[in-house]
């Protein structure tokens, strides 16, 4: 329940903030145009808190906090007096109308380069992209990737962490094949000691690179399921767990037997365990029954007994404990620090939101040509569970959160249905090139049909949220 109240606030917050920031940018620009602006609102319905500026322009939160508006003096909607009729958004120029709609996805934009800058500033922790492991008979595997290869180029892209590798595959969707350069750092998985890793600002390493091909013709992706590494059939590196309990989940079959961070699993209904990995399979092949655990605590033995729990995935019941376990440390160099000095924290933001915002627009032309399945599309409880899991992650990984989220939407509102701004964009540019606005009648059946279009992907978006959590 805690999880699920952080998940809502924290969507409810970035969701705040983003809609602030797209609103102002139409509000700021149609204030510059002189246009009189009557209400700026965030959030739809009751309202809740308001005030009046020295304009008249009314500043509102309401109850509903699923977007929000800029009410701009309009001869079309009100009754305007004759001495403010130049103050109404219609009897503004073609161009002027066109800047203030186009403001708020720009600023969205924006935005997007700021925090990203800031993230850059504060400084990014990541991990050097070296594999950990590769299945049998995969792509990644038949490509040659070998455990304790570090991966510093994916196609023609240099990338130095496991998030900007991510996004490169995922833009290789729909493709017959991409490289991949890679070094062998000497590490091998759960070695936890040595390995040398490619430095990226490093011009006198010598790690010899190799062109790896991934071959993608028979690539059965599912963003919704999977991460793209996994698909593909390779692992990041991570240490070996030990049998050391590192977490144990409150109200968990674990908390109510009595164990403890720091326990020693011994053995499980008298079987010696080797590893955390038989620790594993031992539980889920066990839903719902009693077991004993012997354990090591401050140097004495104990027995303890838990009624495990069950959980339903597509493979069946499996057992569950609610513990998780400590790992060895990690190998020197392996965990670094991005930080950057302003100008270079700004070139990374704007290079970062500028290959968002072709990766978003690459992923929606692949939604109309079927390389992406609309199984991926997600909607608010996917966002609300993404903005939990980054704001609690701290500060920089939902800065990163809130730039994708801003990208996106600002992608969304320049799509040309005449509901969103790219609709009105759209008939802005036919107005410029006809000279003549587009018709009432026609921008009323624009209006119908983009609704029809929207309510379609929310509904699948939804109907997608749904299968996910049940």
């Amino acid at each position: 329940m805690i999880a699920i109240l952080w998940n809502i606030l924290s969507f409810i917050i970035a969701l705040g903030i983003l809609v602030a920031v797209h609103e102002w940018g139409h509000f700021y620009i149609a204030r510059k145009c002189g246009v009189k602006v009557l209400r700026f609102s965030i959030g739809f319905g009751k309202v809740i808190w308001r005030r009046h500026d020295r304009h008249g322009t009314e500043f509102a939160i309401a109850a509903i906090p699923l977007g929000g508006y800029v009410k701009m003096l309009d001869e079309r909607v009100d009754q305007v007096p004759p001495e403010l009729q130049q103050q109404s958004f219609n009897q503004k120029t073609v161009r002027q109308r066109f800047a203030i709609v186009a403001a708020g996805p720009v600023v969205n934009f924006i935005f997007a380069i700021l925090v990203l800058t800031l993230m850059y500033l504060v400084g990014v922790t990541s991990l050097q992209p070296v594999v950990g492991s590769v299945s049998d008979g995969t792509i990644a595997e038949r490509a040659g990737l070998e455990t304790g290869m570090q991966i510093t180029h994916v196609g023609d892209r240099s990338v130095k962490d496991w998030e900007a590798i991510s996004l490169e595959l995922v833009a290789a969707i729909g493709h017959e094949s991409i490289d991949i350069l890679v070094v062998d750092t000497g590490l091998e998985q759960n070695d936890g000691i040595s390995g040398r890793f490619y430095q990226h600002d490093d011009a006198d390493n010598n790690l010899p690179p190799r062109t790896l091909t991934l071959f993608l013709n028979n690539w059965e992706f599912a963003p919704d399921k999977q991460s793209a590494m996994d698909s593909l059939g390779f692992e990041p590196y991570r240490p070996e767990p030990t049998m050391d309990i590192g977490f144990v989940s409150a109200d968990s079959p674990a908390a109510r037997a009595g164990v403890l961070v720091g326990d020693k699993i011994l053995q499980i209904d008298g079987t010696l365990l080797a590893n955390w990995e038989q620790t594993v399979a031992y539980i889920k092949a066990r839903p719902s029954q009693d077991i004993e655990i012997t354990i090591g605590r401050e140097g004495k033995v104990e027995r303890l007994y838990a009624t495990l729990g069950a959980q339903q995935t597509e493979n069946g019941r499996i057992g569950i404990l609610g513990v998780s376990p400590t790992f060895k440390p990690w190998p020197e160099g392996m965990v670094y620090e991005q930080r950057f000095n302003i100008l270079d924290a700004m070139f990374l933001g704007m290079d970062k939101t500028w290959r968002l915002m072709t990766l978003s627009v690459d992923m929606i032309g692949k939604l109309f040509t079927g390389d992406v399945s609309v199984k991926s599309l997600s909607g608010p409880v996917s966002i609300a569970q993404g903005a939990g899991a980054s704001a609690s992650y701290g500060l920089v990984y939902f800065l990163s959160f809130l730039a994708l989220i801003s990208v996106n939407l600002g992608i969304i509102n320049l799509f040309p249905l005449p509901m969103l701004d790219g609709g009105h964009l759209m008939y802005y540019l036919v107005e410029m090139v006809t000279g003549k606005p587009v018709s009432e009648e026609v921008q009323e059946i624009g209006f119908r049909f983009g609704a029809v279009i929207l309510f379609s992907l929310m509904s699948i978006a939804i109907y997608n949220d749904i299968m996910r959590i049940t």
